[in-house]
């Protein structure tokens, strides 16, 4: 019976003092296509169980399958991007074992003929600097369906009193990209694979080909990992931890490997060549199954497929509709909107750019977009678990309310402290940035004989800072301008009242 207990481990620091680690990663996306792969239902997720399926996803005896053309053309268009050779001819393959979730009981994917092949994605890691990760290949296949086990205490099979099948994504349209092996990374390891994922989510993206929701599934990465003897050179044996399906998780899976391959090495015992579970709650992984290399899956080609031949002319035409690179386009947009790096990497970091970019071309300032957006309402994202974009869709907040709140506070209606209390009204559903204004009466003091009092008792009320700023001490005014903008209930204009207490000492 699998176990969900943590196996010894050493510290990553002990791992990597005894042994280098290798890794490849496996990630299968889901594309965006209406239909699936071989057949005419619809892909949409979250359908009630088993209502879009037929006889070909189903593996109905006499059903033909035909592939899907736009799949193909995403698969290409995938492989381009992945700077990869696009095969002039290639075909489809079974490949053979029990799917409790597969009806046909075999994968129709691609073996020794992928139609993408030797590419490379070039990864920026948190420091700036670069890391080349080489692709493998990149091969069309389908998905299976989904096993929901009922019962026990895991979600897992072990333990349950029965299990349902959903055969709705059996059939989704698949794309597998697969690394070469990722050497040399040493302690980076974790960030490099991490970082890796993330450009790659951001491509297929740019693309248009896939979602990328790593939370739906349609995202996911296989991770396998691999200790040899520090300096060896050599690859030791590996395993395959599936399906992690988060940026975090994918960091975390390495570092945990790393550590539970290196107690094993260490205590004089073997690695078993096996896939693992990922459990998101502990952090750990546990045993699945024992590994099977490519020959046990018995694969040979489709005999109900024809052969998959794009012409020259057919791939230059999807090489034309390339979008521009991410990491390129993020450059672009960092010099037209003035962000230094690290400005740029935090809005990077929460998923920002896109939502960044659309505010800017509807009218508001880089500065404005950026402050609005990494503010308050990402404060709140977080607490809910979501990134910003996520969670301004729920909230129906757009890059029109950002336009709106500026062009209030260049107006003159609303200085700083009254502008982030009509966003947060936005962010509560009270309304656009005017209609919370009105609402709360926020409105800053345009009578100057009112200010120019405030002044006068502020200045009278303070002496001794008065004279400070009479003798040339200017930075002592903005003790002033705090008690003025008390005095005033927070309505008054800071740059004015400065000029004001200035003006009234001497010092304009």
């Amino acid at each position: 019976m699998t176990t969900t207990t943590a196996e010894p481990t050493l510290s990553f620091d002990d791992a990597l003092a005894a042994y280098d680690p290798a890794m490849g990663l496996e990630v299968h996306v889901e594309l965006g296509t209406n239909t699936k792969m071989f057949c005419g239902c619809p892909t949409e997720f979250g359908a009630e169980p088993n209502t879009q399926v037929c006889p070909v996803c189903l593996g109905l005896p006499g059903a033909l399958p035909v592939v899907n053309e736009v799949a193909v053309e995403s698969a290409i268009r995938i492989g381009l991007a992945l700077n990869c050779s696009i095969a002039p001819w290639c075909r489809f393959a079974r490949k053979n074992y029990f799917y409790p979730d597969m009806p046909k009981n075999f994968q129709t994917s691609q073996y020794d003929e992928p139609i993408a092949v030797d590419g490379y994605l070039d990864v920026e890691l948190e420091d700036g600097s670069t890391y080349r990760v080489e692709i493998e290949r990149a091969h069309m296949e389908e998905d299976t369906g989904k096993s929901l086990h009922v019962g026990g205490s895991t979600g897992r099979i072990h333990g349950a009193t029965h299990s349902l099948v959903d055969y709705n994504r059996a059939g989704i349209p698949l794309i597998e990209i697969v690394t070469k092996p990722i050497l040399g990374t040493r302690e980076r390891a974790p960030e490099v694979a991490k970082a890796y994922v993330a450009t790659l989510r951001d491509l297929l993206k740019a693309l248009e080909v896939s979602d990328v929701k790593m939370e739906q599934g349609s995202m996911r990465c296989d991770v396998n990992l691999s200790l040899s003897p520090a300096g060896a050179g050599t690859l030791g044996t590996r395993t395959e931890t599936k399906n992690v399906n988060s940026l975090r998780s994918v960091e975390r899976a390495v570092r945990y490997e790393v550590g539970r391959h290196a107690a094993i090495l260490a205590g004089g015992g073997s690695i078993t060549q096996e896939t693992r579970h990922w459990h998101e709650d502990t952090g750990i992984t546990t045993s699945g199954r024992v590994k099977s290399d490519a020959e046990d899956y018995r694969y040979f080609p489709e005999p109900d497929l024809v052969p998959v031949a794009p012409s020259e002319e057919a791939i230059e035409a999807l090489r034309a509709t390339l979008p521009e690179p991410p990491a390129e386009r993020r450059k672009r947009l960092q010099a037209e909107w003035g962000y230094g790096d690290l400005e740029m990497r935090d809005v990077m970091n929460a998923g920002l750019v896109d939502l960044i970019g659309a505010t800017v071309a509807a009218g508001a300032s880089p500065t404005a977009a950026r402050k609005w957006w990494s503010g308050e309402i990402a404060r709140r994202a977080n607490g809910e678990g979501v990134d910003v974009p996520t969670y301004a869709s729920r909230l129906g907040v757009t890059p029109a309310h950002v336009v709106e709140l500026e062009g209030l506070v260049t107006a003159g209606r609303l200085n700083d402290s009254m502008a982030r209390q009509a966003w947060e009204g936005v962010l509560d559903g009270e309304g656009t940035p005017t209609e919370v204004a009105d609402a709360r009466g926020l409105e800053l003091v345009q009578d100057t004989g009112a200010l120019e009092a405030a002044v006068d008792a502020v200045i009278a009320g303070n002496p001794d800072v008065a004279d400070k700023i009479r003798d040339g001490k200017v930075q002592a005014v903005g003790a002033l301008i705090g008690q003025v903008m008390r005095e005033m209930k927070g309505q008054a204009d800071a740059a004015a009242a400065r000029q004001l207490i200035l003006a009234r000492l001497g010092q304009s």
